[in-house]
């Protein structure tokens, strides 16, 4: 970093530390796909600093993960044969990683979530265009026989229930569209809703999306041409109305066909960040809670294809991690202009791909 830069990120960091103490522990997982291990790290607020506490070795190709909506699970897609999932348990005093189980998924699995009680996995495939819903045992394993598995259009992306546990969205890259069904929460199963799915722009590959904390709006990121969606979300329907679109691509650049990859929205709704691989940057955005509206914010360099990010949940930092830098940066949040200043990159695995970060008790 600069010297202009350190003491900006200074400045940030001052600010982020006079809104009050932080009490929790903050643990900080990310998946090494090559080198097949979990790095697990605590963040220290009041430091802006992240310290290594575990490496955990699957048996796979560590990719996307979960986490219990009771924090004490963290679930692991491997994406080498066999297909599978790891469940592990989070202590709940160190943050530390215990291997409870692995167990086979119904194909190789881009994406997966918990549905809001944490009884049922959920997963979707790229590869298999499907998706697929596990049950989850009251020990917190995942189950190896699915409730069910659906056949969507190409590529299935990604896949979320809404806050009220009644609704099931799917995206399909190779599809153009975003599935929409009904969840029953009793048994783990989906029916289609009406309607179905919700196009986007021929050929924008629908990748990644996020609900907005009030429940209203979901914003969608589109890997194949750069752009990010905004969508009015009717909540006792469980559908979406488009509502807008705009570029994440750094104004001028042409240095490649673009390859957008995750999106992520601070717990207060105010903020939302997009990363993009070609360019190397991550995209923000403001958030007008009553309207949906997103106000750009900037560009900003960060690791080489940061394919995951994710943010702490207070919103104070974010932390990329770069495919081919085999390192990730922390980040602090400037809360008036979404601005990221850089504070320090630390090493990791190779090829890390996924970000999760989570409170304990």
């Amino acid at each position: 970093m600069s010297p202009s830069t350190t003491i900006g990120a200074a400045v940030v960091l001052a600010t982020i530390l006079a809104a009050g103490p932080v009490s929790a522990r903050t643990m900080v997982y990310i998946s090494n796909a090559d080198s097949r291990e979990i790095s697990v790290l605590e963040l220290d607020a009041q430091a802006g600093e992240l310290k290594p506490v575990q490496t955990v070795a699957v048996t796979g190709t560590a990719m996307p993960m979960a986490i219990s909506p009771d924090r004490r699970q963290l679930y692991v897609s491997l994406r080498s044969q066999p297909f599978s999932v790891s469940s592990f348990a989070i202590d709940q005093q160190s943050g530390k990683l215990a291997l409870l189980s692995t167990v086979p998924l119904p194909d190789n699995m881009a994406y997966i979530s918990t549905d809001r009680s944490g009884r049922f996995l959920l997963s979707a495939s790229y590869t298999g265009d499907k998706i697929a819903i596990n049950p989850i045992g009251p020990q917190g394993f995942v189950q190896s026989e699915p409730v069910q598995v659906v056949q969507t259009r190409k590529n299935a992306h990604a896949i979320l229930t809404d806050r009220s546990n009644s609704h099931v969205f799917a995206s399909n890259l190779g599809g153009d569209i975003l599935l929409q069904y009904r969840f029953d929460a009793t048994t783990g199963r989906v029916a289609p809703n009406d309607p179905p799915f919700v196009e986007t722009k021929p050929g924008a590959g629908p990748r990644h999306f996020v609900f907005h904390p009030n429940d209203r709006f979901v914003y969608l990121v589109n890997e194949l041409d750069g752009t990010l969606n905004s969508y009015r979300f009717d909540a006792s329907k469980g559908t979406l109305a488009a509502a807008g679109s705009q570029s994440i691509m750094p104004p001028g650049f042409s240095g490649g066909a673009p390859a957008s990859a995750e999106i992520r929205i601070t717990p207060d709704g105010r903020l939302l960040y997009a990363s993009e691989r070609t360019s190397n940057t991550i995209a923000a955005f403001r958030v007008n809670g009553e309207t949906g509206a997103l106000t750009p914010a900037g560009n900003f360099a960060t690791e080489t294809q940061p394919r995951g990010f994710n943010i702490d949940p207070r919103g104070r930092f974010l932390i990329a991690a770069g495919q081919k830098s085999n390192s990730a940066t922390l980040y602090a949040i400037d809360a008036e202009s979404g601005a990221l200043k850089e504070l320090k990159r630390y090493p990791l695995g190779k090829n890390p791909n996924w970000v999760e970060i989570v409170d304990l008790p």
